[in-house]
C-alpha cells in the first residue's frame, strides 16, 4: 500500500551533500509513466530538499535505505561510485521454503544470467543465451521449518533489475509477497514484498569519509510490525 502524500519522510542522515532515507514499501523511487505514477520518493524529498538528485533506485515494493545527492557534483561522484561498485549494499528478505546453508553457514553465491522477458514485461528471466552476468550472495539468518519460511541476508554483486527477486525464485525460494515472481500461495503469505534494503555504505562525496548506515526491516522508521507477521513470528 502506498503511503499517504502527507506521510513524513524518514530521513536517516542529511548534510550539505547527501540525504539518506528509509523508503517505505509501495512508493516509487522516481516518477513513472502516466499521471497516476508521478508521486514518488524523489519528488517528496525535493519538496523538502530542492537540490536533492537521484543516484540510484529501489523497486516500488522494496523498502529500505536509499541515498540522494544534493547538487550535481555530489551526484556525479556518487554515480561513479555506484558504477564502479564502490557502494556496499545488503538486503534482508523472507522467502518460502527452508534455505540450505553451506557448512558453517557461510555465504553461497547465485550465479545466473538475467535478461528481459519481453512478452511479460516488466518481468525478467534467467537467460543463458542473451542474459547479462548476474551474481547474488546469500546467507541464512533464521529458518522456520514448521512454517516453511527462511530469513536471508542478500548481497548483490551486480545490479540487474529484479535481480534479488528473480535469483531467489530461480533457486526455488521466492520472496513472500512477491506479486511478480512468486506463485499465488506465496504472494498471499505477506501483505507486501518482504524485501528490505538494510545496509548501505559508501565514501562521502565531498569529504571522502567512510559512511555506513543500517536499518533492519523490523526496526525501520514508520513500519508497523504487523506488516511483517511472518518475520515477527520467526524472531519470537
Amino acid at each position: 500500500m502506498k503511503p499517504a502524500p502527507d506521510t513524513p519522510l524518514c530521513v536517516v542522515y542529511v548534510d550539505d551533500a547527501i540525504v539518506v532515507l528509509d523508503k517505505p514499501s509501495g512508493l516509487l523511487s522516481v516518477p513513472g509513466r502516466g499521471p497516476d505514477k508521478q508521486d514518488c520518493l524523489s519528488l517528496r524529498v525535493q519538496g523538502q530538499y530542492p537540490d536533492a538528485l537521484v543516484v540510484h533506485r529501489l523497486d516500488m515494493a522494496t523498502s529500505g535505505l536509499i541515498v540522494m545527492a544534493r547538487g550535481l557534483q555530489a551526484q556525479r561522484t556518487l554515480s561513479e561510485a555506484f558504477a564502479n561498485r564502490q557502494v556496499h549494499k545488503r538486503y534482508e528478505a523472507v522467502v518460502h521454503g527452508v534455505v540450505e546453508a553451506p557448512s558453517g553457514n557461510d555465504w553461497r553465491t547465485i550465479d545466473l544470467p538475467i535478461g528481459v522477458d519481453w512478452p511479460n514485461r516488466p518481468r525478467r528471466k534467467i537467460d543463458f543465451h542473451a542474459g547479462k552476468a548476474s551474481q547474488t550472495r546469500v546467507q541464512l539468518l533464521h529458518v522456520d521449518a514448521q512454517r516453511q519460511i527462511s530469513h536471508v541476508l542478500l548481497e548483490p554483486l551486480t545490479g540487474r533489475t529484479h535481480q534479488l527477486r528473480l535469483h531467489l525464485q530461480a533457486i526455488g525460494h521466492p520472496i513472500l509477497g512477491d506479486a511478480l515472481y512468486a506463485p499465488p500461495a506465496v504472494v498471499a503469505m505477506a501483505p507486501r514484498l518482504l524485501l528490505h534494503a538494510r545496509d548501505l555504505a559508501f565514501a562521502h562525496p565531498v569529504s571522502g569519509r567512510a559512511l555506513q548506515f543500517s536499518c533492519e526491516i523490523l526496526k525501520h522508521c514508520g513500519t508497523d510490525l504487523q506488516l511483517c507477521p511472518q518475520l515477527t513470528k520467526m524472531r519470537e
